[in-house]
């Protein structure tokens, strides 16, 4: 079975492009395509939805070109970005927007391999400094170090946060916003303006006899998704479950 340790976003609003970028990754098995996207506003509904590590993005597409889908998205919260695009005039607009490539179409294999040889780099880098990070939280007997892999949910408490794992939570002095950004790459996401749920802990997804949808977690934990976040949030659940599928 294919052991796949990266997902990656095709977004072109040409059907024979995504194909060709499709093809080229199939050379790279710790790759997996997590999504194809036709225009920006399907790629900003996907960074949310999959998670991807690097998003293959065309510049002209319908509506939301390349560099607005960066502008929304925010830098920060964008995974790797590799430009592709039939026109060389933006190559200096794409490094301002940190992309880590612009490649011109067609692509030629070696090409595309360099590019992904500088791509396994960052990766591996950016894995290496995230894996097993941990947050200090002080409790009624001192410090306790927990790692963020444990934590099933994140909840807003004033001006502290409260760390939820199972039935056991605890405090930490620090906004729902700023840890956010901590989290993100780990797999958290909003589930309501107070709430951050870690996606692979959730276990499914049911809805009331109103019709409100809820996360349900491994401890029985029901949280609530707000009506602007579910179709996003769903989204995410569902691409996760995929991405098992495919390990």
């Amino acid at each position: 079975m294919k052991h796949v340790k990266w997902k990656a976003l095709i977004a072109d609003d040409e059907p024979a492009a995504r194909r060709g970028v499709r093809q080229l990754l199939a050379a790279f098995p710790d790759f997996a395509v997590a999504g194809e996207c036709r225009n920006g506003a399907e790629v900003l509904a996907a960074l949310d939805g999959s998670a991807p590590d690097v998003v293959f993005l065309d510049i002209q597409m319908p509506g939301i070109d390349g560099f607005e889908v960066i502008r929304r998205q925010t830098t920060e919260r964008m995974p790797a970005v590799v430009f592709l695009t039939a026109f060389d005039q933006f190559a200096i607009r794409a490094f301002e927007a940190e992309a880590l490539d612009y490649l011109v179409k067609p692509v030629s294999e070696a090409r595309f391999g360099a590019t992904m040889k500088r791509l396994m780099r960052r990766l591996r880098s950016t894995e290496s400094s995230t894996r097993d990070e941990s947050i200090v939280v002080a409790t009624s007997r001192g410090s306790m170090v927990l790692n963020v892999s444990e934590i099933d949910w994140i909840e807003a408490a004033g001006n502290y946060v409260q760390l939820w794992i199972g039935r056991r939570n605890y405090f930490l002095r620090e906004s729902l916003q700023l840890l956010e950004e901590r989290v993100r790459k780990h797999g958290f996401i909003r589930a309501h303006r107070r709430a951050l749920v870690r996606l692979d802990g959730v276990r499914e997804l049911t809805r009331s006899d109103a019709g409100a949808l809820f996360a349900v977690l491994g401890s029985g934990v029901r949280i609530p998704i707000s009506r602007r976040r579910s179709a996003k949030f769903s989204a995410a659940v569902r691409s996760l479950g995929k991405m098992r599928s495919a390990d």
